[in-house]
């Protein structure tokens, strides 16, 4: 036997935390025997990755009971649910806040705002961690393995007040959020006593790459729950009938690219030169190829680039709700032509994108529109589509320098980036001092970042359009603030696990030692060890006059940009 030498560990396995470690061979043996599951060929599976290993190490059974919730809408999902038995009610109204364990944001006062100049403490991170509100028109129950459900109160009077959908057992839900890291778009709660499998979204994956029946079924799901009205909320597809949609969803493909964990592996892959970065990225569509179908970005972000001299150059970037392709296509069937893609496309982390193809935009979209309209805006063969080409205008008045570095870093990721002009900052830390003044004597980011022309990313969180911190929040913690939709933390249900902080890309999310108001740190009564808290910018949600570091700065150079609006980027680093 070998000798162990200070210092090694066993690397970490995908399987080295189950997701329950109640599960058993016998839970398994039961799942296994369910449709669609028992349709599924064990072979098709990797040795590495089994199938039995996946439902052993990836799935956990819960039950609920009536009106306990199993999901909630604007919750960002690590799982999806398979109904084993029982039934469960999808909310299709707007449930309160309240309802739904959140809880509402109360903006202060203008007075509140200007006490807390005398009021902060003198000691840093002071929370109150010891009263704890709860709606009363919520209970909690506590379940096996240390789980909890939240439940509604009152059931009869949310199936009378709210319309309803009812979705039984043998159905999936919540698996279009689970792999495609978006919101949920629903709220579930048992109607009676019901048995879930819950599967976290390495195993949904797994099971849809691996088993065509599985994806099958969730891809059925998805086309008549979802993606007809994806369709139309698309422009070049809004003046389609209900039938010819149906008709285009039928014939339309679901892919997707890159990694969906890219926030572990992009932290190594910065720190490589900017060709092996790029070659990192997979290809979607690739310039001088034959403009086959259109690829609608359904979430996540891709970089559009052309060749240039011997490699290429970033030209712009294309986030959820955008199209690629559809200028090529309308350009040939209007002149009768066979231009390629004049650009490449490729995912810039994770993408999901929905692909149609040429023949189907031709018969259902081009043919439906008036032709002497289409020829006299025809656009260039070189911009790609009606999105891009507004965000190729803007992105021109970008020096290619600043292009590259906010793709290469993923800054386009931000929707509130800080961005700090260089040659305006005299340094004199008012913004610094401002938001300490604001958060209780606890500044919420650092002064310092990314650098180019001048201009710096600064630490602080950019309230992302895809904010994979949430991806794996035991408790939900880090969220949405739903009013305006800035990234949160609820500090009644942090853990302080760190899960959010490991995940954040840009090192945004710090953990801090909460004091108690009158002095000394919080211990865990089991462990005795002190409570850690996540802390990060929540770009004042509850103040009336918005971030207080813009509104400080006396020198204009600050500002919180959305990187989506590349025209209002473009002049600000212009002015």
């Amino acid at each position: 036997m070998a000798e162990d030498i200070a210092g090694e560990i066993d690397k970490p396995k995908r399987w080295a935390i189950p997701f329950a470690s109640d599960m058993t061979e016998a839970d398994v043996d039961a799942i296994l025997k369910i449709p669609p599951f028992s349709h599924i060929d064990p072979s098709a599976f990797s040795p590495l990755v089994p199938l039995r290993g996946l439902f052993l190490n990836d799935c956990r059974r819960q039950r609920y009971q009536r009106g306990d919730i199993i999901m909630r809408a604007g919750d960002y999902g690590n799982s999806a649910f398979f109904i084993i038995s029982g039934s469960t009610r999808l909310v299709l109204d707007s449930l309160d806040e309240g309802l739904l364990g959140r809880g509402t944001t109360q903006r202060k006062t203008f007075w509140q705002a200007l006490s807390q100049l005398w009021k902060n403490p003198t000691l840093p991170e002071v929370q109150n961690l010891e009263h704890v509100q709860q709606d009363h028109r919520l209970g909690s129950r506590k379940k096996e393995g240390g789980r909890a459900h939240i439940f509604l109160q009152d059931v009869p009077h949310v199936l009378d007040e709210h319309r309803t959908a009812r979705v039984e057992a043998g159905d999936f839900i919540g698996e279009v959020a689970a792999l495609g890291r978006t919101e949920r778009v629903g709220t579930y709660f048992a109607e009676e006593d019901c048995e879930l499998l819950e599967i976290r979204w390495q195993g949904v994956r797994e099971l849809r790459l691996r088993s065509p029946e599985i994806k099958a079924h969730i891809d059925r799901l998805y086309r008549e729950r979802s993606l007809k009205r994806h369709l139309e909320q698309t422009p070049i597809f809004k003046h389609l009938s209900q039938e010819d949609l149906e008709k285009v969803a039928a014939q339309t493909q679901f892919l997707s690219f890159g990694t969906f964990e890219w926030f572990g592996s992009y932290k190594r892959l910065r720190e490589k030169d900017p060709a092996d970065r790029l070659a990192a990225e997979p290809v979607i569509a690739h310039e001088d190829d034959y403009p086959n179908g259109i690829f609608l970005i359904r979430s996540g972000y891709a970089r559009l680039s052309e060749s240039y001299n011997h490699g290429e150059k970033t030209v712009s970037y294309l986030g959820k709700g955008q199209v690629f392709g559809y200028d090529e296509i309308c350009y040939n069937w209007l002149r009768g032509k066979s231009i390629p893609f004049g650009r490449t496309l490729r995912a810039v982390g994770y993408v999901d994108a929905l692909f149609v193809p040429t023949a189907v935009v031709e018969s259902f979209v081009l043919s439906k529109l008036d032709r002497a309209r289409l020829s006299n805006n025809l656009p260039s063969p070189r911009i790609k589509s009606e999105a891009s080409a507004y965000r190729q205008d803007a992105a021109n008045k970008l020096s290619p320098n600043m292009l590259e570095f906010l793709v290469e870093n993923r800054v386009i990721n931000g929707t509130a980036t800080m961005i700090i002009d260089l040659e305006r900052c005299t340094r004199c830390d008012d913004c610094v001092r401002a938001c300490a003044s604001t958060h209780n004597n606890n500044p919420r980011f650092i002064r310092h970042g990314l650098e180019m022309d001048g201009f710096m990313i600064a630490n602080a969180c950019m309230h992302c359009a895809d904010p994979v911190c949430m991806i794996g929040c035991p408790t939900g913690a880090i969220h949405r603030e739903t009013a305006h939709g800035q990234v949160v933390i609820n500090n009644e249900t942090c853990i302080g696990c760190a899960t959010c902080a490991n995940s954040c890309p840009y090192d945004n999310i710090q953990m801090v030692l909460p004091h108690r108001p009158e002095g000394g740190l919080y211990y865990d009564k089991t462990t005795h060890l002190p409570i850690q808290k996540a802390a990060k910018c929540d770009l004042c949600h509850e103040q009336l006059s918005g971030p207080s570091c813009v509104r400080a700065c006396p020198h204009d150079a600050m500002i919180r940009a959305d990187m989506r609006d590349v025209d209002a980027l473009a002049t600000w680093f212009n002015k």
